[in-house]
């Protein structure tokens, strides 16, 4: 049932809040009368011949027969069964045989049906509208159920959401993502954006590790569920990195050194590694290894010039990888499946982290600028006045933001005091969108570099800065 004294606004705003980026809840469903209070629920697995009850309590909880309560489906079925992981929307059944995902679809179908059908403009070029997203995202989850998951890149993907890259917008990405039980594999936020993905279900049961007898397990759930996740932290990754996942040239181990040395040769390559298989990581060869055995022995197999090489998983986070590559040069990456997949040397990390430092030397020589364009023409009290008239935040113009010099600058009084002769409305659009790049970067909500167009935007800022701001 629905609220039928809400209006049409209330109704659509209502629609758009649970489309758009919001992970429902039980409390959600009591709401709209999918379920009731003392509901009951059971968690059946035949092939383990149990089957758990409990009870849905007034606030949009999961009772446990032992009185334990879990706001998460999730939890509350790993709890039950005392041990592995489980997505509880895909576990938890009431007394009519539907799962809890049946009730979460019927209330999104709802909110597709009552959502806005048309939307502004501006965002109608950028992204899907909520309703559009949801029926694409259910088509996908079809799919994947029948074996044949949706496959694109990861720039596809953001494209859903109307961004060109990774930061704030994981959050409803994945959360839009639990809402139909599926997950990227691999996870799109610790890959290239130029990767390709799968939408696939996430794992209804992960019981493979059944606790001794006596022991405890943590009630907590797997990188492999996709129901309320906790919060992750946004970095480089190992496999955010272009070389990582881009396909490796390697030799058996059954190779000749001319081989070895060829395709060295012929690919500036300083080191190559040896495979028996696309899982089996047998070593490495370099220069300096076939110099070493060739030297200690003239008549060496290749065997003898073969040492050690470092594997690292995709989503290893890129920082704890550094001393690695300070010691070897380079490290093997393996992929969802655990096939080496790439490999990246310490020169691919220098770039990043390069690329990275040259965003923030932009973004700090334009807030010098700003700050010194309106330190220069504009007294302390008059600033406050409009930025913080309590007095409580700005004691001197360092201690201003972004948003306080846009706050500025849009009044039209001191905007005509600047005697700029330029458009004030439109430097003031520039300047919000640059506010927004900045904050992504600055508070690390992205592990992207910056598209070209943001940073040929902050570059022109800067420029205009040094022309009228001297």
């Amino acid at each position: 049932m629905t609220d039928s004294t809400a209006g049409p606004a209330e109704t659509q705003s209502r629609a758009r809040y649970l489309l758009d980026g919001r992970r429902v809840t039980l409390t959600d469903l009591l709401s709209a009368g999918l379920l009731i209070e003392g509901e009951q629920l059971k968690f059946v697995r035949p092939r383990m011949g149990e089957s758990h009850d409990a009870t849905v309590t007034p606030r949009g909880w999961i009772r446990l027969a032992d009185g334990e309560e879990f706001r998460s489906p999730s939890k509350a079925a790993t709890a039950a069964v005392g041990y592995g992981t489980f997505d509880g929307w895909e576990a938890w059944q009431v007394d009519d045989g539907r799962f809890l995902t049946q009730l979460r679809q019927e209330l999104l179908d709802r909110a597709a049906e009552e959502a806005e059908p048309t939307e502004p403009e501006e965002e109608r070029q950028t992204s899907l509208s909520p309703g559009e997203r949801h029926a694409r995202l259910k088509n996908a989850r079809q799919s994947a159920e029948a074996g044949s998951p949706f496959t694109l890149t990861v720039q596809e993907l953001l494209g859903w959401w109307g961004a060109t890259g990774r930061g704030l917008v994981n959050e409803k990405i994945e959360a839009d993502l639990a809402n139909h039980s599926l997950i990227t594999s691999p996870e799109f936020d610790k890959v290239p954006l130029t990767a390709t993905v799968q939408l696939v279900k996430a794992a209804e049961e992960d019981a493979e590790d059944i606790p001794l007898a006596g022991s405890s397990a943590p009630l907590t759930a797997s990188a492999g569920t996709s129901e309320e996740q906790e919060s992750r932290e946004t970095g480089l990754t190992v496999g955010t990195l272009p070389s990582a996942l881009g396909g490796v040239i390697s030799v058996k181990p059954t190779a000749t050194f001319e081989e070895v040395i060829t395709l060295m040769v012929l690919h500036d390559f300083s080191q190559l590694p040896v495979l028996a298989g696309p899982h089996n990581l047998r070593g490495s060869v370099s220069w300096k290894s076939i110099a070493r055995a060739r030297h200690a022995d003239p008549g060496a197999h290749l065997s003898q010039a073969i040492v050690d090489a470092r594997d690292v998983r995709y989503d290893h986070d890129l920082i704890d990888v550094l001393p690695t590559l300070a010691e070897h040069d380079f490290v093997l990456v393996r992929d969802q499946r655990n096939a080496i997949a790439g490999i990246v040397t310490a020169a691919d990390v220098a770039q990043a982290y390069g690329d990275l430092a040259g965003h923030f030397l932009l973004i700090g020589e334009m807030d010098r600028r700003l700050r010194q364009v309106i330190a220069g023409a504009f007294t302390l009290p008059e600033v406050t006045k409009l930025c913080d008239p309590k007095g409580e935040r700005i004691t001197s113009f360092g201690d201003m933001s972004v948003g306080d010099y846009k706050r500025v600058l849009e009044n039209p009084d001191l905007w005509q005091q600047l005697g700029w002769p330029l458009d004030r409305k439109v430097f003031i659009d520039r300047l919000e969108e640059i506010r927004r790049i900045r904050n992504n970067v600055m508070h690390f909500n992205s592990s992207d570099p910056l598209p070209k167009d943001d940073v040929d935007k902050i570059r022109n800022l800067n420029k205009l800065l040094r022309e009228y701001g001297e």
